[in-house]
């Protein structure tokens, strides 16, 4: 049996809850184009985010640690993975679309620089008089202007609903300007669940590679309410934390997080009666989040990690070595624009100079831009 496009799109409508956005019903594209016979269109979305060379360059850009750090922690690409699993987890469980949450979790980190928030934040500071920089604005410049891999057009000519969970995504650290996507309207229940996806992957695996750095200890985490939830409901308490008990309790974190965000969100639609896409999307609030139990407890959480493990001697000297690497290159770039490749250099006849090379800074990897600044000032390293 052969599902064709509308075969799937018939399954959405049959299937997916009121409030779901189906891709039958998409607002398109920016430039028409005959649509798949055997993918909806988000379906085709996330496709051609994961063959973007953006979404490649993801392996080897930080999270947290560089990747010289260690192999077994968290890179930007495995982060984004893990939060596209959580997103489908919980538009599954809320019978929204899950190829759209999935598609707006795939994409919400393309347009992260390397060396995580540190590069992010240099960037930012040094393009302070040309528009600034933020890497969730970044990540719609990669899909709708930098990545170029059809003649007809400029960018993926993603479909209007991905766009708009893009650059509607929203965290403690990222909100856009969402210009020209209805700013006034919030974001679809599928791009709200895909922010949660986000929070609750960085706080599960940031928990979990700074116990496995020993960043903290397993008792500096003993007054958290969380912490002694989550001891209770896998029935550890003492001993030393080994690799077994740790995923037990990472697992648990996810499998309890997940499960309250869906019962909450779920509460919320109906309490609201919200039936439709557009009820959700002109309500006075966000409907997706926390239970009023759990969420001071992440909320704990995060500000422990924030404390204890962003603030750790340890990142604080790679995250001041990352702002040097990245605003050295930077700055030489801006003195000299005839040391960027020729490829980039031509791009300087039509756009601002400092955009240009805060894109081609922006689209590095962490071991990319190590290599470049030795190339830019290392006197026995070959150009």
């Amino acid at each position: 049996m052969i599902m064709k496009r509308q075969d799937l799109e018939k399954f959405e409508s049959q299937t997916l809850a009121p409030y779901a956005l189906l891709s039958a019903n998409s607002s398109g594209r920016q430039f028409a184009e005959n649509e798949s016979a055997t993918r909806t269109a988000f379906q085709r979305d996330r496709d051609r985010i994961i063959h973007t060379t953006a979404f490649r360059r993801l392996e080897y850009k930080t999270q947290v640690f560089v990747y010289y750090e260690g192999d077994h922690y968290r890179t930007r690409l495995t982060h984004t993975l893990e939060v596209a699993q959580l997103g489908r987890s919980l538009a599954r469980g809320l019978g929204c679309n899950e190829d759209l949450t999935e598609t707006i979790c795939l994409a919400h980190d393309l347009g992260h620089p390397p060396f995580g928030h540190a590069g992010e934040h240099v960037l930012n500071r040094l393009m302070t008089e040309f528009g600034g920089f933020n890497h969730n604005t970044q990540s719609y410049r990669v899909v709708t202007k930098l990545e170029h891999r059809y003649p007809q057009f400029i960018g993926l000519n993603l479909t209007y609903e991905t766009r708009e969970g893009m650059i509607k995504h929203e965290t403690t650290y990222d909100k856009s300007d969402a210009s020209g996507y209805a700013p006034e309207r919030r974001a679809s229940l599928e791009a709200q669940l895909s922010n949660y996806a986000d929070e609750m992957a960085y706080n599960a695996h940031d928990l979990d590679d700074g116990l496995r750095a020993n960043l903290f200890s397993v008792e500096a985490l003993d007054d958290l309410a969380i912490w002694q939830a989550l001891r209770d409901r896998v029935g550890w308490h003492h001993g030393p934390l080994d690799q077994l008990t740790r995923h037990a309790l990472i697992r648990e974190l996810i499998g309890w997080t997940v499960t309250d965000v869906i019962a909450t969100t779920a509460a919320r639609l109906a309490a609201a009666g919200l039936d439709s896409p557009d009820a959700v999307q002109l309500h006075d609030v966000n409907v997706a989040g926390y239970s009023a139990e759990l969420a001071p407890k992440v909320a704990a959480l995060k500000a422990f990690l924030y404390q204890n493990m962003y603030q750790h001697y340890r990142l604080v000297r790679m995250h001041v070595k990352a702002e040097q690497f990245v605003a050295d290159i930077f700055n030489a770039y801006v003195k000299e624009p005839m040391m960027l490749p020729s490829e980039t250099q031509a791009l300087l006849a039509d756009r601002p100079k400092h955009r240009i090379i805060a894109d081609y800074i922006a689209g590095m990897t962490d071991r990319y831009a190590l290599s470049e600044w030795e190339k830019l000032f290392s006197p026995y390293q070959r150009v």
